[in-house]
């Protein structure tokens, strides 16, 4: 809906704006001198979790990644509230102490925010990072023979669903929980980081959020003129995870996702369904999703696995055509 009307607004003509919204990246590129950009994003949504402090953390793990996906750093953050006239305040105070305890460890400041009463509980934050203006990297730009490398696992939306249904084993709460709080600065890090005085060859990259892994897939297979293969066997996917979708604990959002990308995905082999329907899945403070020249995934993969940053290398980049993302089991 929001890009069947964003087509319809007049575009804007600014030389300074590296990367804006016609390509559905992750967050804005504003360049102020030769050096230096602004990179900017914003997030919020309702709560994931029962514990307060645990939905802040989480909130501001979602937001900061945007900038991490397009390897920069979190400078400054305003936190966005929506918050019950009739609420607690000692739950308001454990959200915004949980978030503010995120943006502590991202070495980002809170410097504002806003506020206002609403019947349901939102929280997020607006972030404002610097960047490299010859070092974005933006979700267009993946070369054929690139390997596809992913970070962190897939499940996050359908066990929030078990959680709000109130059925999801403990187990599977803390593994979800535990990913959704860890931040991307240590894969960005790594991935922005020069060895031997040459960068990493990152030639595209994107955090895997709302849309899922297919619907992030698919914005970069199109906007780098590309196709894409999966290897459903090898994408990591968080305890609880084929449990819940087997249970029928799916999001709504994970239904639209499908909907809507599904048809751009042709599947090889024995996938087994339960698999096909977690590409799909929305997900919350995800991983990042790198294509990276064949020739350097390897020890890239390495690199992050050694500063401690989960993840594995899950397909390939192809020439452009049909289908845009093919999904095999090995």
């Amino acid at each position: 809906m929001l890009d069947a009307v964003l087509g319809k607004l007049a575009r804007q003509y600014d030389p300074n704006i590296l990367v804006g919204f016609d390509h559905a990246d992750d967050a804005g590129v504003y360049q102020l001198t030769r050096d230096t950009a602004l990179v900017q994003t914003v997030d919020f949504f309702t709560p994931i979790v029962h514990d307060p402090f645990t939905f802040g953390q989480i909130a501001a793990t979602n937001a900061l990644s945007d900038i991490y996906a397009m390897g920069g750093k979190p400078l400054s953050s305003l936190a966005m509230v929506c918050f019950p006239e009739k609420g607690e305040i000692e739950v308001l105070e454990r959200i915004l102490a949980g978030g503010l305890s995120k943006m502590i460890e991202a070495g980002c400041t809170v410097i504002g925010g806003h506020s206002i009463r609403d019947d349901e509980t939102k929280f997020g934050y607006s972030v404002t990072g610097l960047i490299d203006p010859t070092r974005v990297l933006t979700n267009s730009g993946a070369k054929t023979g690139d390997r596809l490398l992913f970070t962190k696992a897939l499940g996050t939306g359908v066990i929030s669903t078990a959680i709000k249904r109130g059925v999801a084993k403990q187990s599977w709460i803390d593994a979800a929980v535990a990913s959704m709080t860890v931040l991307n600065k240590r894969a960005a890090e790594v991935i922005t980081a020069t060895i031997n005085g040459e960068f990493w060859p990152v030639h595209a990259m994107t955090d895997i959020t709302g849309f899922g892994l297919i619907g992030h897939a698919r914005e970069m297979a199109l906007g780098s003129n590309a196709s894409l293969r999966l290897y459903a066997n090898r994408i990591p996917l968080l305890e609880g995870a084929v449990e819940c979708v087997r249970a029928g604990y799916i999001p709504g959002g994970l239904k639209a996702n499908r909907e809507f990308a599904e048809c751009l995905v042709e599947y090889e082999g024995s996938v087994i369904e339960e698999v096909k329907t977690i590409l799909f899945d929305p997900q919350t403070a995800g991983g990042l999703l790198i294509s990276i020249a064949a020739e350097q995934a390897a020890a890239l993969m390495n690199a992050l696995n050694t500063a401690g940053v989960s993840g594995a290398e899950v397909g390939e980049v192809l020439p452009a055509g049909k289908p845009v993302i093919t999904v095999s089991r090995d």
